[in-house]
């Protein structure tokens, strides 16, 4: 639509607040009304169908998505475990859990980026 439309960003527009985009509407896209009363999604795919950038419509949902909620289930549980061993003597047993919780960790946010 706009092929000189030329806008002046810091980041890039999936990564902007929705504070962020707001404002960037209001200063620098006046083609686009309305821009307080919506949400991130919304803004986003205004913005996007203004600059003619196409092709993804929302958030893609990843496909590891069923096995990050275990993991993360499991990691609410190991937390739960690890608040109720107390006392100097359960130190060792809540070194273990702790190591456990930041494996699960990480793996989540491992899978969470291949996607």
């Amino acid at each position: 639509m706009s092929e000189g439309l030329q806008l002046d960003l810091k980041k890039p527009l999936d990564k902007m607040t929705a504070k962020e985009l707001r404002e960037l509407v209001l200063k620098q896209i006046p083609q686009i009304t309305g821009a307080s009363g919506l949400g991130k999604d919304e803004l986003l795919v205004q913005i996007k169908e203004v600059l003619g950038i196409g092709g993804e419509e929302g958030v893609k949902a990843t496909p590891y998505k069923t096995k990050i909620l275990s993991m993360k289930s499991k990691m609410r549980d190991l937390r739960t475990k690890r608040a109720e061993t107390a006392g100097e003597g359960e130190r060792k047993a809540k070194e273990i859990l702790r190591r456990k919780i930041n494996k699960l960790k990480k793996r989540t946010r491992r899978l969470a980026k291949a996607s």
